[in-house]
């Protein structure tokens, strides 16, 4: 952990690169913006959360890049550090919700190991703990002294803790639901989407490839973090700014593009949802008409 000397305490161990900020600045800008787009596009309302979390990113590396003429400013330092670290709790609780919903449209919550009903509540109250934790000891450690690093520090890696058991739990959870709806699939899961073409399918096991891979990704950015703290202010970890690029900042851009692929509305939306209860009605009819008549 931080050294009791208080001459050994930094804000940052190094000159925050600038470019690297703008960056991932411009990246993060034109990934949140897209994702409220589609979002707003197919009124996907509860992944409104992880639009949040791409505008944390925003405002964290915005601190980044003005940490870079002014590494001494604790308010710059406290921000950006906050931002960047409840980012991607955001994105986890938007993967809770997605998974909840994508039981129900698959009319298969007999096969979840967790009942529905909780499953959601469950998962993201374990990520508010740890969303808390985390923005309580970013913000302590943001005051600038060594016994509030420390202190800070403790309650961060507890965080960081509970956020990397809900999230193991959870993938758990989804692989065990994926097996089982496989081996014994719902009319649901076997009917393809409406919005699906020859070039194009969107069926749900796209959605599940998308959680996984972003779940993953998170999941190492925790493990990274959860070490770098664990190190102390004089780790070598915190001591070298390209690692939180690196397990931080492109782990991050990617779980935001991922999402952007394999994007919820492809399945859940209100628009498909719509087609395929028109499609239901279509067939409905034609099996009242004469042969020939269709």
């Amino acid at each position: 952990m931080a050294s009791n000397d208080n001459a050994d305490f930094k804000l940052y161990r190094y000159t925050p690169s600038l470019v690297a900020a703008i960056i991932f600045l411009v990246l993060f800008v034109f990934l949140t913006f897209y994702h409220l787009y589609q979002v707003v596009r197919t009124r996907c309302w509860y992944f409104t959360v992880f639009v949040v979390g791409g505008t944390f990113q925003i405002i964290g590396y915005i601190c980044r890049a003005l940490a870079h003429d002014d590494k001494e400013s604790i308010p710059i330092y406290s921000v950006g550090t906050i931002m960047i670290l409840l980012a991607p709790p955001l994105y986890a609780a938007s993967i809770y919700m997605t998974l909840g919903r994508l039981i129900m449209h698959l009319d298969a919550e007999g096969l979840s190991m967790v009942p529905v009903k909780w499953l959601t509540a469950i998962f993201v109250t374990g990520d508010v703990i740890a969303f808390v934790m985390q923005a309580a000891g970013g913000g302590i450690m943001a005051s600038g002294t060594i016994s509030a690093m420390t202190t800070g520090e403790h309650i961060t890696i507890g965080g960081l803790a509970v956020q990397l058991v809900f999230f193991s739990i959870f993938i758990a959870t989804s692989a065990i639901f994926h097996g089982r709806i496989r081996n014994n699939p719902t009319e649901n899961a076997v009917t393809p989407s409406p919005l699906s073409t020859v070039l194009h399918t969107n069926t749900w096991e796209t959605i599940m490839t998308g959680l996984y891979v972003s779940s993953i990704l998170i999941l190492i950015r925790s493990i990274f973090r959860l070490i770098e703290y664990a190190q102390g202010n004089d780790g070598y970890l915190i001591s070298h700014e390209v690692f939180m690029y690196v397990f931080d900042s492109m782990l991050m851009f990617f779980t935001m593009v991922v999402m952007s692929i394999f994007h919820p509305s492809k399945v859940l939306s209100r628009s498909t949802k719509s087609q395929r209860a028109s499609r239901k009605s279509y067939l409905s009819n034609t099996e009242l008409l004469p042969t020939g008549e269709v």
